[in-house]
């Protein structure tokens, strides 16, 4: 296809470019490469859902970074990843199917997910090829940047070898801890996975008594039905009402349970009366509350969401079930005082939406508590993009208090790769071998695994012939998959050559929201492998909203769909606007689909402008530039050190605008209308010099303009350059030169140029025809002929 084929740019126009580049790999990495490695360590999306609004944007920005490297003389490595584990996929399966790992078994529901899978990955990398993404393989192998998907037995040896060596150092351990429980989805999440939400709820006024006076006292909770699990009452030093509680005892309503009261500083004065009831497993205050007065915590719910003996008359009621019984048994005995409406602030799993309970459960915990001076200090070392990104990091790493609990009870995930005995009240732990795929609940313990027990080798499992070995049924925490992308995309253990050159990744780029989790998490899973930092640099994305500035969400009808914008418009179009909309990591982009059609324009604009420009052929040897082209190719060699700069530091948004600006404003409506005359030079009022200077400033103009739009829209300007035997895909960014000229005069040009043809439209004076009495400003007599000529003005 040639330019003058085609007369709008259009969808149907990048369908043939999208299609080649996608089959050609032209892009592929070598192993053996001699230069410097740039390397993104995307984010991969979950396949069992088309690509959204979001992820075609941040994924367009993330080529432009490729693109742009790669003619900085890098060696680009940007693989297409796909996350196909964990509870979305599950969820998918079980809606689609309606099939449950409970009802039907695991076999079966891991079939189903694999089922889901096979049906949806083929949309995710057809889109991203439409999209114009540049990936280094569009391919799954064991190539540099091939496509990599999270479930395959190759990505989950790479995260079982890495847990079985942090297991062997003494990292990882088993313990029985009180854990954030997703009742729906039946697992322990992390603190990272829990967000909060303001959710109605009661707060009641119950009486308790003092057991030494009798006395009765008021306390106020959302959470009756926990009563049974109290373990201590207080109330703050500094409140005078209650100190001559301290040290007494309280007698709890309807279990009659006995609890120390004493004053300590969490209690809220000025909340209800003062007096708090501090239960087992209320919230993760009571946690820790229970933790620094080494009390014992006894568990009222069960892992199905249930309460059990420890409730008493509340056993085996569901939890809000239980909230509704304890409170009417409180006003049968008239021991409820008042009830107040209230919104409280609840815990809620980010995955399923359930509010979490807490449950004490055995767990494998991975050490990261003794680390976060080394996360701090490893958070320093990296560029981050905003600046202001960092702090959320930093408050992150402030805020952790427990060691991750990296085990769940989940199916369609990477198994724990153990089998675990117990003897004498002693639990020992065979090991799998680093560098094979394991599942241990199918699989027997073999004879050569290494045996752990308190965190101690003991021997193989030939040596304990009379253990009996349980394959482990738990799966990985996703993010333990998540959380060693850039280990894998840099053949982390499997190609140590390519990973010392290429070691840390370049580039993490994602969204802010996953900040606590896949940053952190990569941060301190590659220091614990590496020892070093993980990232040079962090460029961290907004949102997408829609055009109001409202979020998107199918139940507002204002979703916007990146398939729709594609087949009416292109991607060149989505692209172009991402760019100049604004600044991704610094605001939300308003996605208004009447922009995107607005972009076409600018589009159309470039291409007329490119065929006026290919009119005349470009004089093969430079010549003394006349001054006005001299001028304006000094313009655009100062446009391209600005554009560089800001390129440098992941801003595509201002050379963007101003790059449409100069197409627009300054090299279609002015510089062209100044010099077309020159170029054509029908008449012969001008020599072949000056002639051809004009054609060969409009042709370098024209080039530069190719050269630095291309990592934003790089279909239509390999197009144009192209039709000049100019290969966009393989070029070298261009080094700007230092200009010689006062490039103010340009602005004084447009400006000179716009009131002639204001005082020509206010008088009814064609464009083309003669028009006296005006005067070239003598700081413009250098460019006097062009201005005449473009004018026709009579001196």
């Amino acid at each position: 296809m040639g330019l003058n084929d085609v007369k709008n740019w259009s969808p149907e126009v990048e369908k043939a470019i999208v299609e080649k580049w996608k089959n050609s790999e032209m892009f592929l990495a070598d192993r053996k490469t001699k230069k410097k490695i740039y390397s993104i360590d995307t984010p991969p999306p979950y396949v069992n859902a088309p690509i959204h609004i979001g992820q075609a944007v941040t994924y367009c920005y993330m080529d432009f970074f490729a693109r742009y490297k790669r003619m900085k003389g890098f060696q680009v490595v940007f693989p297409l990843g796909l996350d196909r584990n964990g509870l979305p996929i599950e969820m998918g399966a079980e809606k689609k199917y309606g099939v449950s790992p409970f009802k039907d078994g695991r076999d079966k529901f891991i079939e189903a997910c694999k089922k889901l899978l096979e049906e949806t990955s083929n949309e995710t990398q057809d889109t991203f090829a439409k999209l114009g993404i540049s990936f280094t393989s569009y391919k799954e192998g064991k190539h540099i940047g091939a496509v990599y998907k999270t479930d395959s037995p190759e990505y989950r040896c790479v995260t079982q070898a890495t847990f079985l060596e942090l297991f062997k150092k003494g990292l990882v351990y088993e313990d029985t801890r009180i854990n954030n429980w997703d009742p729906k989805l039946q697992t322990t999440i992390a603190d990272s996975e829990i967000e909060y939400k303001d959710i109605p709820s009661t707060f009641n006024d119950v009486k308790w008594k003092v057991k030494e006076t009798g006395e009765e006292i008021v306390i106020g909770t959302t959470r009756p039905e926990l009563i049974c699990t109290c373990g201590m009452v207080i109330f703050n030093p500094d409140d005078k009402r209650h100190k001559h509680l301290e040290g007494k005892t309280a007698v709890s309503p309807i279990f009659g349970k006995k609890v120390p009261i004493k004053s300590h500083p969490i209690a809220d004065i000025n909340k209800g009366t003062g007096i708090v009831m501090m239960c087992s497993a209320g919230d993760l205050s009571d946690i820790q509350f229970f933790r620094e007065q080494n009390l014992k915590p006894e568990i009222a719910i069960e892992r199905d969401g249930k309460m059990n003996s420890v409730a008493g008359p509340l056993e085996g009621l569901k939890v809000r079930e239980a909230r509704e019984k304890i409170i009417g048994l409180l006003k049968e005995k008239n021991l409820l005082v008042k009830q107040e409406k209230i919104t409280h602030r609840t815990p809620v799993s980010e995955r399923s939406g359930a509010e979490i309970e807490f449950i004490e459960m055995p767990e494998y915990y991975l050490k990261q508590i003794e680390f976060k001076k080394n996360m701090k200090k490893i958070s320093k070392e990296i560029n981050f993009y905003p600046v202001s990104a960092k702090k959320i990091l930093d408050e992150w790493i402030d805020s952790v208090s427990i060691d991750w609990p990296i085990s769940r009870r989940r199916f369609y995930a990477t198994p724990i790769p153990l089998w675990t005995s117990e003897k004498n009240g002693k639990k020992f732990y065979a090991l799998g071998i680093s560098g094979n795929y394991y599942e241990p609940w199918k699989e027997r313990a073999r004879e050569n695994f290494e045996v752990y027990s308190d965190g101690k080798k003991v021997g193989l499992v030939k040596d304990f012939k009379n253990l009996k070995w349980k394959g482990e049924e738990r799966v990985f925490d996703t993010w333990m998959d998540s959380s060693i992308s850039e280990l894998v995309l840099l053949k982390y253990k499997s190609d140590e050559d390519f990973f010392k050159k290429s070691y840390p990744c370049s580039l993490r780029p994602q969204g802010k929201e996953i900040i606590r989790t896949w940053l952190y998490y990569t941060l301190l899973r590659g220091f614990l492998e590496t020892g070093k930092n993980c990232f040079e640099d962090v460029w961290i994305n907004q949102h997408i909203v829609d055009a109001s500035g409202y979020k998107m969400s199918k139940s507002k009808g204002n979703v916007i769909d990146p398939q729709k914008l594609l087949k009416l418009y292109g991607a060149e179009a989505i692209r172009f606007w991402a760019s100049t909309e604004g600044d991704l990591a610094k605001q939300d982009l308003k996605c208004s689909e009447e922009r995107i059609k607005g972009e076409l324009k600018t589009l159309n604009k470039l291409l007329n402008v490119s065929k006026f420009v290919l009119m005349f052929d470009k004089p093969k040897e430079k010549i003394k530039l006349e001054k006005i082209d001299d001028l304006f190719a000094d313009y655009i060699e100062n446009l391209t050190g600005e554009v560089e700069k800001s390129y440098e530091q992941y801003d595509f948004y201002n050379p963007a605008v101003k790059l449409r600006a100069f197409i627009w404003d300054v090299f279609a409506s002015h510089y062209i209308e100044l010099v077309k005359a020159r170029a054509y030079n029908q008449d012969g009022k001008f020599s072949d010099s000056e002639s051809n200077s004009a054609k060969w400033a409009l042709h370098y103009i024209l080039e530069r303009i190719l050269y630095l739009l291309y990592p934003i829209i790089p279909q239509i300007t390999t197009l144009i350059a192209s039709e000049k035997k100019i290969d966009l895909l393989k070029a070298e960014f261009p080094s700007a030169k230092k200009t010689k000229n006062d490039l103010s005069n340009v602005q004084k040009i447009m400006d000179f140029n716009s009131e002639v043809w204001k005082q020509k439209k206010e008088k009814g004076i064609s464009l083309r025809n003669e028009i006296s009495g005006i005067k070239i400003p003598k700081e413009l007599k250098d460019y006097e002929k062009d201005l005449r000529e473009c004018h026709n003005l009579i001196l």
